[in-house]
């Protein structure tokens, strides 16, 4: 079972990208973000003519997040992370999949730091990392997949020099995530390429993409319990050098049927 994500930076202006993505790559499940489009402008006509059920939660020109299943309708289960009733921001949604629960989340930028942004994006992962516990306690497999905005370590950026005081790199944003992690979820790409450099996101600016000067903002957290049946991991990037593209390339997990016997990795292959 593939699960996929993918901040498409624009579902109905980059709907031909998407479309050509799914039927080059066939992702069983598809977590969407930044769909910059309202509830009724999601193009779901589109998407299921090409194979593929879908929930979303959509805001005009900003955010937005989805879920699509191959060849079936994801059964939701949340749309919106709790903890701030006043919160309009479309950026969590949830649903069952294959007995799996899938929850698509896109956490907020924060940049500038300082300032009000960077706060609320503090406290937006404590309300994600409160939550997450509750899906702990459920004992359920459980994926949390989509883009972070969050660089992990100095392993997932290009020059963690430049990136000390943004937002995506500060100290205080990096242990939220670790203590996220430490709840006990794993991030499945370091599970599988603990020292590789790997890379989800080239800014549009300065020819990043031709340098590989690239961030790691994508990340799918399995319930450690899931993680037995992690297979395999990786990474589309040429997808982000396809003409009128996101910023971002498709991310995905493969989820075998039984726990998985570890093999040594040799490396990463960027598909």
């Amino acid at each position: 079972m593939r699960i996929a994500t993918y901040n498409v930076n624009g579902v109905n202006g980059r709907l031909d990208v998407l479309l050509r993505w799914l039927e080059e790559a066939e992702p069983a499940v598809v977590c969407l973000q930044e769909l910059k489009a309202p509830d009724s402008k999601f193009p779901v006509k589109a998407i299921e003519a090409a194979g593929y059920g879908a929930v979303w939660h959509g805001q005009k020109s900003w955010n937005g997040v989805a879920i699509l299943a191959k060849d079936a309708v994801p059964l939701l289960t949340r749309r919106g992370l709790p903890g701030q009733d006043d919160d309009l921001h479309s950026r969590y949604i949830e649903a069952i999949v294959d007995g799996i629960v899938i929850g698509c989340l896109y956490l907020p930028n924060g940049n500038p730091y300082p300032g009000p942004k960077f706060a609320y994006k503090l406290r937006w992962i404590e309300r994600l990392t409160a939550y997450a516990r509750e899906l702990l306690d459920l004992e359920v497999p459980t994926v949390l997949a989509g883009d972070y905005n969050i660089i992990p370590t100095d392993l997932d950026v290009y020059k963690p020099e430049r990136w000390v005081n943004d937002a995506l790199f500060r100290t205080e944003v990096r242990d939220a995530y670790r203590q996220l992690i430490d709840q006990g979820w794993t991030d499945a790409l370091r599970h599988l390429f603990p020292d590789e450099r790997i890379y989800t996101f080239w800014d549009y600016f300065r020819n990043a993409y031709g340098r590989n000067a690239g961030l790691r903002l994508d990340h799918s957290l399995l319930r450690s319990n899931l993680a037995d049946r992690l297979s395999d991991v990786g990474v589309d990037k040429h997808v982000r050098g396809w003409d009128h593209t996101s910023d971002h390339a498709p991310t995905w997990i493969e989820l075998s049927d039984k726990p998985h016997i570890r093999r040594k990795r040799n490396g990463l292959l960027a598909r």
